[in-house]
């Protein structure tokens, strides 16, 4: 399965998304590789940080070309995973190609659900050729004890995508893990971490994948 985090709004934590996401599906005991396809390099930069190896390979493939590129490179792989830049592009259009799922991230504001409109469209373009690409919105940075993600997931009910259950919040934890390790390294046993597992679980199961 290829998983691309999408989103023509700059902000909205694709790169922490990926890196956690494909943290937690890891642990799950699949084999995962993380395609850095921002050419600003967020993932790679994540990856860099470590004083260790990463828990899963992070590839930089920034390429208009990416989904006729792909193959080989993640044919020894159960899952991967695609972090990509913010705006409307040849790549970004060739990194919601390649996908089998495409998540887009949206933030508690107006602004994210305008842009997250925007991200569809790319989506519905790319259906075209591929329709079996599936699609949903993930809230991130969700404030807690807040009804504002409530209404986020209300207004993004007139789109086709639909609303994942879960959310993640906005915490310190998920900001510190921005030096090169996870929530499910630092903080296991944190809410955080409870979200990402939360994600990864709906994913697999919205996907239809067994977990191992």
């Amino acid at each position: 399965m290829i998983i691309t985090f999408s989103s023509l709004k700059g902000g909205t934590g694709k790169t922490s998304l990926s890196v956690h996401l494909a943290h937690a599906i890891k642990l799950a005991h699949a084999k995962v590789i993380l395609i850095d396809a921002d050419p600003q390099s967020s993932a790679s930069d994540w990856a860099a940080a470590r004083d260790d190896s990463p828990p899963f390979p992070v590839v930089g493939m920034a390429r208009d070309t990416l989904h006729r590129d792909l193959g080989s490179l993640v044919a020894d792989y159960d899952h991967a995973v695609i972090d990509t830049p913010p705006r409307v592009s040849a790549l970004a259009r060739s990194a919601i190609l390649a996908a089998d799922l495409v998540l887009i991230p949206v933030q508690p504001s107006s602004y994210d659900v305008w842009a997250a409109a925007e991200t569809v469209k790319l989506v519905e373009e790319a259906q075209q050729y591929k329709p079996d690409i599936k699609a949903a919105f993930v809230i991130n940075r969700r404030i807690v004890k807040t009804s504002i993600g409530g209404e986020v997931s209300a207004a993004l009910a007139d789109y086709s995508p639909i609303v994942f259950e879960s959310a993640i919040a906005q915490r310190v934890a998920i900001a510190e893990a921005s030096a090169g390790y996870t929530v499910l390294e630092d903080s296991p046993k944190s809410a955080a971490a409870d979200e990402v597992r939360s994600l990864a679980n709906e994913v697999l199961k919205f996907m239809e994948v067994e977990k191992w």
